[in-house]
């Protein structure tokens, strides 16, 4: 590398960003060209957020940004700026083992498992993200629904009808688990 282009790679500026992940607030000073992917995985240590293509079209990447699924790896992280960031880290974070749950699990990750959603895994993440952000909008989906909230999302392995049912599955657990929460009132479920 030349003197010329070495200096040029130091001086490019960091912009200092705030965002919010996984409800941990996070300061820190980037490149303006930096993904938000990369600074997920590399600055803040969260890899569950997977790079599969760099080009946006495999969903391994799918976090929520302000409560709604993006592929990380086409958000710079300037862009979310003030922004709250969830990864699939941050989904089973400080949940109790239920009585129908799995010790620590969302009842997505849980419903992944019982329905064998995934067999390498590295889809997953970037499928239950999604598979989050459909729910919250339709508690309900069919199965049109499922496959249309993952048709960005790439899986190698499955074939995806054990996803599109883990996917079910862990929305009726959800509901089952809401249910069980407004039963027993919002101060004993935290």
């Amino acid at each position: 590398m030349t003197a010329a282009v070495e200096g040029a790679a130091r001086q490019i500026p960091r912009i200092a960003i705030t965002i919010t992940v996984n409800d941990v607030e996070e300061r820190l000073e980037v490149e303006p060209r930096r993904l938000l992917v990369d600074v997920l995985r590399e600055d803040l240590d969260l890899t569950g957020t997977k790079v599969g293509c760099d080009t946006s079209q495999c969903g391994t990447c799918t976090v929520h940004l302000d409560g709604r699924a993006v592929k990380a790896c086409t958000v710079l992280a300037v862009q979310a700026d003030g922004s709250r960031v969830d990864t699939i880290e941050g989904v089973a974070a400080g949940r109790p083992a239920g009585k129908d749950l799995q010790p620590g699990l969302h009842p997505m990750q849980a419903a992944f498992v019982e329905h064998h959603g995934l067999q390498c895994g590295f889809c997953t993440p970037g499928m239950i993200m999604a598979a989050l952000d459909l729910v919250a909008r339709s508690p309900e989906p069919d199965g049109d629904e499922v496959r249309a909230a993952i048709h960005g999302n790439f899986c190698r392995c499955t074939g995806y009808q054990s996803i599109v049912e883990s996917i079910q599955a862990g929305a009726a657990a959800m509901r089952a688990d809401a249910g069980r929460n407004a039963a027993i009132g919002p101060e004993a479920a935290s």
